[in-house]
């Protein structure tokens, strides 16, 4: 069906923006945010916030909580907190609680620092220019062309600054954000061509610990128990767990153990990550793990942490048909949201897990995420704004009937 006239006139100017989301699309990827990089984190965040107040939020710092000890200790700069920017008014409104993450995976120090836009102008490289800066630039601008053309919508806007690590610092927040809203969108980019991915798998966290006795090699061999030895066996445990052909997958990354190649080593680590495809399927990797556990006073003995911190994000009938509604918006435009499913993870498996229907790849088109050739599809910024702004206006409208998640 064609757009109405309040959405042509929200798309034309959406359209006359596209130097400015450009201009703002550069002065943040050029903003380092990546590893926990405090001082471009807090500035991004200033800026963000400070555009949203203009449009009558109200803006409130949550301290961030710090994560299990057992991961890899707490960041340099210190917990990073979660800004939640809301501009609510009363009890009957269509909330929507719309997700963006400050932080990226690039080194500050990296000579990849800066948005570079290709001689043809169509696409430009840079740190996050996808995942997420041009999905944090395109929300805003969405909200501003909204209240710039009289378009009335409930909204929350959630600033976190640690998806790329976990989210360990800011779930709490993310999920108590999560329960006072009817609808949630995540910013995440659109999947390769496009796509909206209407459902994901969970991942979690776990850590293996060996402890055995130390000796001197030469002298004391059979005197030790090694730590490395019974870390080794257990890996080798979890090696025969992955069943990828049903979605269950394992795997070990960083280890530890050892000081000296002449010393038995008396403790070792190993962490690892593991995707399932629903909560069953993380039940079995946990009673998995348990399984090579000891008793304490084992010699050597073994001891297993878990952290299921994203659960799988199934397409529920409330989020299919919040994905249809987007898909209509985007027909409307001339544009085409299909459907998929990613092996990968965001704060909408957060988001949804807390009962908020959720869509998170609203974001902008591009490739390379994580890597030094992040890129970004320019067309999109104005493309995937109009598409969100739309989608809010009919969201507030009430044209998107979507009950909550049970």
């Amino acid at each position: 069906m064609p757009l109405t006239e309040p959405e042509s006139k929200i798309a034309r100017a959406i359209a006359d923006r596209a130097t400015p989301l450009l201009d703002d699309l550069r002065r943040h990827v050029n903003t380092p945010t990546g590893r926990h990089h405090t001082p471009g984190l807090d500035e991004t965040r200033a800026v963000l916030t400070a555009r949203l107040e203009a449009l009558g939020a109200t803006t409130t710092i949550v301290p961030g909580d710090p994560k299990p000890a057992w991961l890899d200790g707490q960041p340099a700069g210190g917990i990073p907190p979660t800004a939640i920017c809301d501009r609510l008014r009363n009890a009957t409104e269509r909330r929507i609680l719309i997700a963006g993450h400050l932080d990226t995976v690039h080194d500050p120090a990296s000579d990849f620092n800066a948005l570079n836009i290709a001689p043809d102008g169509k696409t430009a490289t840079g740190p996050g220019c996808v995942d997420m800066k041009g999905g944090l630039v395109i929300a805003l601008h969405a909200l501003e062309a909204l209240e710039d053309t009289g378009t009335d919508v409930a909204w929350t806007y959630l600033l976190n600054s640690d998806e790329e690590t976990g989210t360990f610092h800011s779930t709490a927040a993310l999920a108590e954000a999560s329960t006072k809203h009817d609808l949630g969108i995540a910013l995440e980019p659109a999947l390769a061509d496009g796509s909206l991915a209407i459902e994901r798998v969970g991942s979690g966290q776990f850590m293996i610990e060996t402890r055995g006795r130390a000796a001197h090699v030469g002298r004391a061999f059979t005197d030790g128990v090694s730590a490395v030895t019974a870390l080794a066996k257990a890996l080798v445990a979890v090696g025969d767990m992955p069943e990828p052909e049903v979605g269950r997958v394992l795997n070990i990354g960083p280890l530890e153990g050892g000081v000296a190649a002449n010393a038995v080593p008396d403790h070792a680590r190993a962490w690892g990550n593991c995707r399932y495809p629903d909560n069953d399927a993380a039940a079995i990797i946990e009673e998995q793990l348990r399984a090579i556990e000891t008793a304490p006073d084992a010699m050597p003995s073994v001891r297993v942490e878990t952290l299921f911190n994203r659960p799988a994000k199934p397409m529920t009938p409330a989020v299919e048909a919040f994905g249809l509604a987007a898909r209509a918006v985007a027909e409307d435009l001339g544009q085409q949201l299909p459907f998929a499913k990613t092996g990968g993870v965001c704060d909408g498996n957060i988001m949804q897990h807390a009962g908020l229907p959720t869509i998170d790849t609203l974001g902008v088109r591009g490739g390379g995420l994580h890597t030094p050739d992040e890129w970004i599809d320019l067309t999109s910024l104005v493309e995937r704004c109009q598409l969100l702004a739309i989608l809010l206006a009919r969201i507030a409208e009430g044209r998107v009937a979507i009950p909550k998640t049970p």
